[in-house]
């Protein structure tokens, strides 16, 4: 699903005209179950302390982020950045840039937004990983790289990676399980399913979604191309033909 075609709406209706917008890429925030968004706040944006119901993991798109406690000191986290709320937790969220945009996925709904002194101790603990602290897993001179971000790479429950490909670069991704998806952060790869004809070129912020089965992906951008990957069980990457 192309990024000009996600439907935006705000992502606390309680807030009206100061609410930033969400775009659904995949199930339903409002809803029981797992659920993957687009969050586009306006320049400047800063919320007010608050919790959520549930916990939550974000990639940055564009602009920089900062997801910390109330009086922690600012840090800027930039495209490709990847950071984790614990539910229950009192934080604030703010953006810089005219355009910023992140990816929110959450395991479980309903998506909720309660004020701070409504806090509760879940046990989890708050991650911020910069995209320069994104530790690479090479997997050849010119083959894509991965990062792993949460969950056993090797076992069969879901789990989230980052991949790159190096401009001018291919890929093929196999996912022996049911549903696989992918977001795009950066660049802007071309994808088609295996031994299908004509590839669709993604901009950041859209959603591959597949079943079972082989994707092809070429990037054919002058920056790397950069995919976050939400697969349950295990999926490979390796160069493309």
């Amino acid at each position: 699903m192309p990024v000009s075609e996600v439907e935006w709406g705000p992502l606390n209706p309680a807030r009206g005209d100061d609410s930033p917008l969400a775009g659904t890429l995949w199930g339903d925030r409002n809803a029981p179950g797992a659920t993957g968004f687009l969050f586009r706040p306006t320049d400047g944006f800063e919320s007010p302390p608050h919790i959520h119901n549930v916990s939550y993991r974000g990639v940055v798109i564009r602009g920089v982020v900062h997801n910390d406690d109330p009086n922690a000191a600012q840090m800027w986290m930039p495209v490709g950045s990847f950071w984790t709320q614990p539910k229950g937790e009192v934080h604030i969220t703010a953006a810089e840039g005219s355009d910023t945009l992140a990816y929110i996925e959450i395991d479980e709904g309903p998506y909720l937004v309660h004020p701070a002194d409504e806090a509760f101790e879940s046990g989890q603990k708050p991650v911020n990983v910069d995209a320069s602290n994104v530790v690479w897993v090479e997997s050849g001179a010119d083959g894509p790289q991965l990062a792993f971000l949460w969950g056993d790479p090797a076992g069969d429950q879901p789990g989230g990676a980052l991949v790159k490909l190096r401009a001018g670069s291919s890929a093929a991704m196999h996912s022996p399980s049911s549903t696989f998806r992918a977001v795009v952060i950066q660049g802007r790869p071309e994808v088609a399913a295996a031994g299908g004809t004509g590839m669709t070129a993604l901009d950041p912020g859209s959603l591959i979604d597949a079943t079972a089965g082989d994707l092809q992906v070429a990037c054919e951008s002058q920056e790397d191309c950069v995919m976050y990957v939400r697969t349950p069980g295990r999926f490979s990457v390796g160069p493309g033909a």
